[in-house]
């Protein structure tokens, strides 16, 4: 693996046999110097039948957890084996599109930042935008957003959007301790503890619903609130 690579694109995959090959194949074709990283985590659906058979040819490197421990355990484990100066998170179904990359690192290649989120309503009406798969998915991120605003002193559109790029220095210097969807409340309010501002660009988004295969739900808009309170006032 060179060692002018420039941007390390961590895939976090469960349960995704409809999707895996297809996101794979629009990273590929992303010109941009990279290193991809996928981490089944313990798939039950035929996912990693697929990434043994076909994907692992596609990528630089598979990660098989031998249990399920959710997607932030996933990131952790990609992160032990990231090559690039820039490292991305890329979810392992079609919302997020890669055809954004090179919009999403280049603030941090000039730059003029460290941290870059990608929003899915920045500069959007985000309540007349049918990207989203419900009106409730919409509020909730929004309540979710303002709430990691106020904690944080942020001022983010879009607080738990999948795009979380940085540069890798800055994130080797965040611990992150939860394994499941919470690492996100938790690395927004630990980006915000050490003082490093996020730069917000706009990106394509194409929401799914629970039949499509979605799986956040209200329990971790729960999980949410919580882990936010506790990383900004009791894990010191």
């Amino acid at each position: 693996m060179s060692s002018d690579i420039v941007l390390t694109i961590i895939i976090p995959c469960f349960n995704e046999i409809k999707t895996i090959d297809k996101i794979v194949n629009k990273i590929k074709k992303q010109k941009i110097r990279k290193q991809i990283i996928l981490i089944d985590d313990l798939s039950t659906d035929g996912t990693k039948q697929i990434i043994r058979k076909i994907i692992y040819r596609k990528v630089d490197k598979v990660i098989y957890h031998k249990k399920n421990l959710g997607k932030g355990a996933c990131i952790k484990s990609g992160i032990k084996h990231a090559k690039g100066q820039i490292i991305l998170i890329q979810d392992a179904d079609l919302e997020y599109s890669p055809s954004d990359y090179k919009k999403l690192i280049k603030p941090i290649l000039s730059k003029k930042t460290n941290v870059v989120y990608g929003s899915r309503v920045l500069n959007k009406n985000r309540y007349s935008d049918h990207n989203f798969s419900s009106i409730f998915r919409v509020a909730a991120n929004h309540i979710l957003t303002i709430f990691s605003n106020i904690l944080n002193n942020q001022k983010l559109t879009d607080a738990h959007t999948c795009y979380k790029v940085f540069k890798k220095d800055i994130l080797k210097k965040i611990k992150l301790e939860e394994n499941g969807f919470s690492f996100c409340p938790e690395l927004t309010t630990k980006i915000g503890l050490i003082n490093e501002e996020i730069f917000e660009v706009s990106i394509r988004y194409k929401g799914r619903s629970y039949g499509e295969g979605k799986k956040i739900n209200f329990k971790d808009g729960i999980d949410a609130i919580i882990t936010l309170i506790y990383y900004k006032y009791f894990n010191k």
